[in-house]
């Protein structure tokens, strides 16, 4: 079986020695370090760095001991994770069902470090879904006249939950600044097309138009701007002439999958770090 490691999340203002430092310290804990890997903006001058390591001696300890360096004495803002943390996830869906069906087994096939605790959705169409799946699910009704109403019991369940993600699998609503602000946790969204062509609705509607010889999909971080939040990951797959609407959305539904599930993956093995809207994704 694979120990149990700590995994740190590192950014800051770049200044020489950060890498000996880090590497140091874990050292002299007589703990063992497994993966490191550290990247520059040299615009910014900004330090980012992933590194995981097999403690020594209690694990607990040993994370809030790095997480206490890396600020105090690094001047670096960390997020320290453990390899057996299994956070909450909650799938927000509508009425399409891909990406839903594509979730939900590869949870259960455990290829994602979490535990998909609920489904949220503003239609009953997938409530007999969820059932066989044995999950539970939470129909929330939205309309334009009771979105405030029906956000405020959507944060009611992910906080009753206590979700750690949201994932939003085709769920056909906009989120709120307040519910985001509310939620407690990110946010991730599936949008079909390679952002930031074609935002919004319709968007293989538009590529067709267009003529466009290249059709993606991106997973990212749901801000209050739409469709503008920080990008996770992306895809793209090549069309032509022949290609009807219908070619389009079948074959960016596959994408959508595997472009959606792999954000997830990334996220929920801390491999992803949030800056100024971007983010840097560590192998």
């Amino acid at each position: 079986m694979k120990a149990n490691s700590i995994i740190a999340l590192l950014y800051g203002p770049d200044q020489p020695g950060l890498v000996s430092r880090v590497s140091s310290w874990i050292f002299l804990c007589g703990s063992n370090i497994v993966h490191a890997d550290q990247h520059e903006d040299p615009e910014a001058g900004i330090f980012f760095q992933r590194i995981e390591w097999i403690p020594s001696g209690q694990i607990d300890e040993e994370a809030a001991s790095f997480e206490k360096f890396a600020s105090k004495e690094l001047g670096m803002t960390a997020k320290v994770a453990q390899s057996t943390d299994r956070p909450k996830v909650a799938l927000f869906v509508s009425k399409i069902d891909h990406c839903f069906h594509d979730t939900i087994l590869r949870f259960r096939s455990g290829e994602m470090s979490g535990e998909l605790a609920c489904i949220i959705s503003n239609h009953e169409a997938l409530a007999e879904e969820a059932a066989r799946y044995n999950l539970p699910f939470f129909h929330v009704p939205v309309t334009k006249t009771n979105k405030a109403e029906a956000e405020a019991e959507q944060l009611r369940i992910v906080h009753e939950q206590d979700i750690s993600l949201i994932v939003m699998a085709r769920y056909m609503q906009v989120l709120s600044n307040d519910f985001l602000n509310g939620a407690g946790c990110p946010v991730i969204n599936i949008h079909h097309s390679f952002l930031p062509a074609f935002a919004g609705g319709k968007p293989y509607h538009q590529a067709h138009n267009r003529g466009v010889k290249l059709i993606g999909a991106t997973a990212h971080y749901a801000t209050a701007d739409l469709d503008e939040g920080p990008i996770i990951h992306q895809d793209v797959t090549r069309i032509n002439h022949r290609n009807s609407v219908p070619d389009l959305v079948r074959k960016g539904k596959d994408l959508e999958k595997s472009v959606f599930a792999q954000a997830i993956r990334l996220h929920l093995d801390n491999r992803i770090l949030v800056y100024n809207n971007k983010t840097v994704v560590f192998d």
